[in-house]
């Protein structure tokens, strides 16, 4: 069977997942995910696309950005990808792939679901049992989004600007919206929509994608179960 191509448009944000190949290890040590985030913001600079959230898990990566136009995603992919497997492969005297030879995106609608995927991706650390808070994971986006701390790599998405009327009560919110887990519905509708290449949002958001692209937009319901995307 073909595979699905993907849907990115400029303007609106997309949903990565880019996972080590055979589900192995990406990250070794700390000098690793520092090295994969400084090649993330040269990528970003380079490309112009916007990263609002991140996470870097052992055996794979997430990240939410809006992209300028449509080949920007493919140029930071390849680009961060080269760099980073030349690194990899430097330090650790291996050969071969790094990643699964396709990275899985997602559209997400602004309204109503940017925020939702921005928890599910902090979240990451605290479902795979390693920290009991978000705020104890060092590679992802939370401490920035939900504390305050800097980050070079961030750009906040208007939905979170739209959290509060400055950054005090923007914080406060967001940080609200942790105190209770993650609906186990709206994490299956995240993990099908990435699974299966297609947008997360309302019919109306889908309508709105079909017509812009041509292709009918529609999230299956699974036959046989596959593994989650985590």
């Amino acid at each position: 069977m073909p595979r699905r191509p993907r849907i990115h448009l400029p303007g609106l944000p997309l949903h990565i997942v880019q996972r080590g190949h055979n589900r192995d290890a990406c990250f070794f040590a700390e000098e690793d995910y520092l090295a994969y985030r400084e090649w993330l913001g040269e990528a970003i600079k380079n490309t112009g696309c916007q990263l609002h959230a991140y996470v870097q898990m052992t055996n794979h990566v997430h990240l939410l950005l809006t992209p300028p136009d449509t080949g920007a995603v493919s140029r930071l992919i390849i680009s961060l990808g080269r760099r980073y497997v030349q690194h990899i492969n430097r330090t650790y005297r291996r050969t071969g792939t790094l990643w699964d030879s396709r990275y899985k995106s997602s559209l997400v609608q602004a309204d109503g679901y940017l925020l939702l995927c921005q928890r599910y991706i902090e979240l990451n650390p605290v479902r795979a049992a390693m920290v009991d808070d978000p705020a104890h994971y060092r590679w992802s986006s939370y401490r920035a989004n939900g504390l305050g701390q800097p980050n070079a790599l961030l750009t906040r998405h208007e939905a979170y600007l739209g959290l509060g009327k400055n950054e005090e009560d923007r914080l406060a919110t967001y940080r609200d919206f942790f105190r209770s887990e993650l609906d186990a519905a709206a994490i299956d509708d995240i993990r099908l929509a990435l699974s299966q290449g297609q947008p997360l949002g309302n019919s109306r958001f889908l309508d709105t994608i079909e017509k812009a692209t041509g292709r009918r937009c529609e999230v299956r319901p699974r036959g046989r179960p596959r593994k989650p995307v985590e």
